[in-house]
């Protein structure tokens, strides 16, 4: 029996070992074969939501509030009473310019019938000169006089409508900060409510000068190509993480840089028929700035970093060697990598496995392109850009 167990052990032994050496298991590892695809390129940035018109409602003449004609918060129209000044004193100097003209337009029918007479006369030599020029002067006079009293009504009119404050536009209201019998003056600087215009609504972002510059330069480059002629749409990413049904379009980008931040304003204007948006609401605008052809998408648990930071990945190269690649990482696409360089069509770039080989390693290869998520399942994700 001993003898036996003995020359058991040395036929182990013997199986392994090769030449004195141990014999090593062949690793294992999987790969996907990458492929090239169309991708759109986005950039999400953080902004707020601001009201398309603000209108603050200020009383432009001095007097009693009367009554408050609107519920607050509710939904007001262009033109819609909002508050009834008392217009006693008003409509009283309305009344009297009214009959300051009457007056004046009686006085002037007169004058016109004794220059009509005196214009006769004057043609047989019947008045002399200088009685006639005085008419005539006196009817002018009175002509004037009619003009401005005529003004004086159109002002005195003008300021029994102000007792009426109405809305500028439409919108919603807020709450009020006077309440009946409150006195209020001409272009007081305290504001008795205001009206926001909310459909559509402003969404004012901002954005680095640094990535508005490299997208111009891919642009111009055709690395990028536009996705229209048109504004760039906006999609709407609110608080909660849900994205807003409506898209909106890029109105404006500003024309300067602020000094302090290095930033550039943008702003889009998204429908928000529903009140959804509310001003000063906290949202992230995705911008589709345009479609990038022939890019490369790696899986990020297929790249890492080595000790200066810069991104390598593994791939199976001639013979079904391991090769590592340095890699240029441009932006992240969901779960997967837009790498610009490093890796190309074709290539075999190892997914599963990566701790078990080092570079110039001959490993027993998987092809998994079929059974992973690969970037071509997720080519459909938009390119995204953490604003910085």
């Amino acid at each position: 029996m001993a003898v036996c167990c003995a020359a058991l052990v040395l036929a182990l032994s013997a199986c392994s070992r090769q030449d004195g050496k141990p014999v090593a298991a062949t690793a294992e590892v999987g790969y996907i074969v990458l492929q090239p695809q169309r991708q759109a390129v986005s950039t999400e940035l953080q902004g707020r939501t601001t009201a398309y018109l603000t209108a603050d409602i200020r009383p432009q003449i001095g007097g009693i509030i009367q009554k408050r004609l609107f519920k607050e918060g509710s939904a007001v129209k262009q033109g819609q009473a909002l508050y009834q000044i008392d217009p006693a004193s008003y409509q009283a100097a309305y009344d009297s310019a009214k009959a300051s003209l009457l007056k004046a337009e009686a006085t002037l029918n007169s004058s016109k019938l004794k220059a009509q007479r005196y214009t006769e006369l004057d043609k047989i030599d019947a008045v002399s000169k200088q009685d006639n020029d005085d008419v005539q002067s006196t009817l002018r006079q009175n002509q004037a006089d009619v003009e401005v009293q005529r003004a004086a009504v159109k002002t005195a009119k003008i300021a029994l409508d102000y007792t009426r404050i109405v809305s500028p536009i439409s919108g919603r209201i807020e709450k009020s900060t006077v309440t009946p019998g409150a006195l209020v003056v001409a272009q007081q600087t305290a504001t008795l409510t205001t009206v926001q215009q909310l459909d559509p609504i402003y969404v004012d972002v901002t954005q680095s000068s640094v990535d508005l510059l490299r997208l111009r330069k891919e642009l111009d480059s055709g690395k990028i190509k536009k996705s229209g002629d048109n504004a760039a749409p906006v999609k709407i990413v609110l608080e909660d993480g849900s994205t807003y049904a409506q898209q909106g379009k890029l109105e404006f980008s500003g024309l300067s840089v602020d000094t302090g931040t290095g930033m550039i304003t943008l702003r889009a204007v998204v429908p928000n028929p529903d009140g959804i948006l509310l001003p000063g609401a906290y949202v992230r605008a995705v911008l589709e700035n345009g479609v990038s052809d022939n890019v490369i998408l790696a899986p990020q648990k297929a790249v890492s970093r080595d000790v200066t930071g810069t991104a390598t990945a593994l791939v199976l190269g001639a013979g079904g060697k391991v090769e590592q690649r340095l890699l240029t990482v441009e932006r992240a696409v969901g779960n997967n990598w837009w790498v610009s360089a490093g890796l190309k069509a074709g290539d075999k770039l190892i997914v599963d496995g990566l701790q078990k080989v080092r570079n110039g390693d001959v490993p027993r290869a998987i092809d998994m392109s079929d059974t992973l998520n690969t970037p071509k399942n997720n080519a459909s994700q938009p390119a995204l850009a953490a604003a910085k």
